[in-house]
């Protein structure tokens, strides 16, 4: 009568091995008896190593590991080997959330590195369904409105009180205050202020005064009187 024979299949990785050893025997995953695992996984591994299949270190590495926390669970104190049950627990529920993000994205894989998924509905109602008082309401209405007109330009009436004033040019007044100083030797300088109506000509002739004296074609002596140089008669 011919054997039968059973092929293993093959696995990723250790946790994998284990994944599908918890799987096939309905273990709970939280509380795992270790020595049923044990003997399990390493009866897999010697299956297949019968049938010629490539045995990676990592599953005798973690061979070696439920050996370990099985001898630590035959001591007196087992606090040591429930800490290791825990976190051989915690990596499996891990790599099985792994396996199952990864199923999910083999399915929605296309080719290169494109991935789709069905869009979603809208499962969002945006119907406003409050209610408020209609004095609430009057209240925000002119709020909005009083932030809305802090946003907008000035109204030309408030310019009114400086675009309505004369612009006077310093360079007018200057050739003013020379024309006056050619035809006298001196000017006293309240006399020239005295002809000012306006308090932009005024300040218009401060600055010709202080522009005049600066480029030394005028000077003005300690009795307050302006002169023209010599050197401003002779450019005349």
């Amino acid at each position: 009568m011919e054997k039968l024979t059973f092929k293993v299949r093959q696995f990723e990785g250790p946790l994998d091995l284990l994944l599908h050893l918890i799987s096939k025997n309905k273990i709970d995953i939280r509380d795992i008896p270790i020595a049923e695992l044990l003997e399990q996984y390493l009866s897999t591994i010697e299956e297949m190593k019968r049938q010629d299949l490539e045995v990676a270190s990592e599953f005798l590495e973690m061979a070696a590991r439920l050996v370990y926390i099985k001898t630590a669970m035959l001591l007196p104190k087992q606090e040591e080997a429930q800490v290791l049950k825990q976190e051989l627990a915690g990596q499996l529920i891990e790599y099985a959330a792994c396996r199952q993000a990864a199923a999910k994205l083999r399915e929605q894989y296309v080719g290169g590195d494109i991935f789709v998924r069905q869009p979603m509905k809208n499962l969002m109602d945006y119907t406003y369904t409050r209610i408020h008082e209609p004095e609430l309401l009057k209240r925000a209405y002119l709020a909005a409105i009083g932030r809305a007109a802090m946003k907008l330009p000035p109204p030309r009436t408030a310019f009114d009180g400086i675009i309505q004033r004369e612009f006077v040019p310093v360079e007018v007044k200057e050739q003013e205050i020379l024309h006056l100083l050619h035809s006298r030797k001196a000017v006293p300088l309240h006399q020239i202020y005295k002809v000012q109506t306006e308090r932009s000509g005024a300040v218009a002739v401060f600055l010709a005064v202080l522009e005049l004296i600066k480029s030394g074609k005028i000077t003005l002596d300690s009795l307050e009187q302006i002169r023209i140089t010599e050197h401003s008669q002779k450019e005349a």
